[in-house]
């Protein structure tokens, strides 16, 4: 990292790890372990962005009482911010409390293709026995906003003053762009937004979930008391946004006159654009970002941006001269140049990722690092990507040519980071 230039680096907490039973004791062996990297972080002057839940959950709590699906969790999530905060915080100064909950709420509970795979019939993408599409993707990231806003309260109240830290929660975002330009598909694409991104960012805001997602799903959308509603508003500090490619976005309001529907069915859009699910290389069309920051800026307020996750897909076994990474990377790092330009409050871009690493939807079928990771060599040898060498002279503020960096012939949550003045 200190070779390549990084200024900050983002990884998760384990709370698996940290306290196995999600209550109670401390593993004494994870709390040196995270101790140890912090510290080596810092020692080396890079900046440590922590994620204090990044989809792994301790399996105690889901068996104890569902996980996300009960409020109990609330609790217990604070209790192991609080943990945080207080082992790590006097070293540690920006704060994830949830990675990208829209994703997770989604996946997790509606679609069943992420943990803890729940869904239901017909709605589920990947065979499952337990769940509720039509109600628990709404509820999860519910209890998840009262969580983070929980955390958020216990750290200004207890921590701040001293630490003089920062607390935020990420988003996933795509640019999202209608179809056509006929009414219908316009009123899609903001339906849409308001699925994806208002779904998190409206309760942060205005302290309610958007208008369309009240008036689509109905009763089973969870409803905020004017108490949480106000510890909900203003919950952060800054905003994480994961941001990788766009869709294009037509109508689909039959899909209302359905009485069973999940999530996508309320939504009642089609999408179109690259998969998710396979190991394609993302197209490089930066001006999404751009109108995804625009967005921000314009209606939800303008707050502190880290691009927390932004980079280009290729399969595992791709060559090391991964031209398509850096034409990505150099474009999209210039979109958010563009952004600043334009007055959004832009703090800082760490890409995905450092090195290749487990993805969380197909493992080591694709890769997103700067690093090739041998598997076959038990020391697990790194070796340096074309991207990698063009980050960083980019980073020493070196030429940004592909042409001007020559790669070495050699064989065949987790983050770089830079940050904006």
């Amino acid at each position: 990292m200190v070779e390549t230039g990084l200024e900050a680096y983002r990884f998760s907490i384990s709370w698996s790890r940290l306290i196995p039973n999600g209550r109670g004791p401390v593993n004494p062996k994870a709390l040196e372990f995270y101790n140890n990297l912090i510290n080596e972080l810092i020692s080396n002057g890079i900046q440590p962005h922590v994620t204090l839940h990044n989809f792994d959950f301790p399996q105690a709590l889901e068996d104890e009482y569902g996980g996300w699906l009960s409020r109990k969790i609330i609790r217990d999530f604070t209790n192991f911010a609080d943990v945080c905060f207080r082992e790590f915080g006097d070293r540690v100064s920006y704060w994830i409390t949830i990675n990208e909950p829209n994703v997770f709420s989604r996946g997790g509970y509606d679609e069943g293709n992420g943990p803890p795979h729940h869904c239901s019939p017909p709605f589920c993408l990947e065979k499952s026995k337990r769940g509720n599409s039509t109600t628990e993707p709404y509820l999860a990231l519910h209890h998840i906003l009262l969580a983070h806003s929980s955390a958020v309260r216990l750290y200004r109240t207890k921590y701040k003053e001293k630490q003089n830290g920062f607390v935020g929660i990420s988003v996933y975002s795509l640019g999202i762009f209608p179809n056509t330009t006929t009414e219908k598909d316009i009123l899609a694409a903001q339906r849409a937004r308001d699925f994806f991104v208002g779904w998190v960012m409206e309760p942060l805001l205005l302290g309610d979930y958007p208008t369309s997602m009240k008036k689509n799903a109905g009763a089973r959308i969870p409803t905020f008391t004017n108490r949480e509603s106000k510890r909900v508003k203003g919950s952060y500090d800054f905003i994480g946004l994961i941001h990788y490619t766009n869709v294009n976005v037509s109508d689909n309001s039959l899909a209302l006159e359905n009485n069973l529907r999940d999530f996508s069915a309320d939504m009642a859009v089609f999408m179109r654009g690259p998969d998710l699910f396979a190991n394609a290389e993302y197209p490089v069309e930066p001006w999404g970002l751009i109108e995804e920051l625009n967005y921000f800026k314009l209606n939800y307020g303008n707050p502190p941006i880290f691009i927390y996750e932004n980079g280009q897909r290729t399969e595992s076994n791709a060559s090391l001269q991964d031209v398509s990474r850096v034409n990505y990377l150099q474009g999209y790092i210039g979109a958010t140049l563009d952004a600043l330009r334009n007055g959004s409050n832009l703090k800082g871009y760490i890409a995905w990722s450092f090195i290749d690493l487990f993805e969380l939807l197909d493992g080591y079928d694709s890769s997103f690092g700067l690093y090739y990771v041998d598997q076959n060599d038990p020391e697990l040898k790194r070796y340096p990507k074309l991207s990698a060498k063009w980050y960083s002279w980019f980073l020493k503020g070196g030429s940004s040519s592909v042409e001007a960096i020559e790669l070495e012939k050699d064989p065949s949550h987790v983050s770089i980071g830079h940050f904006f003045g």
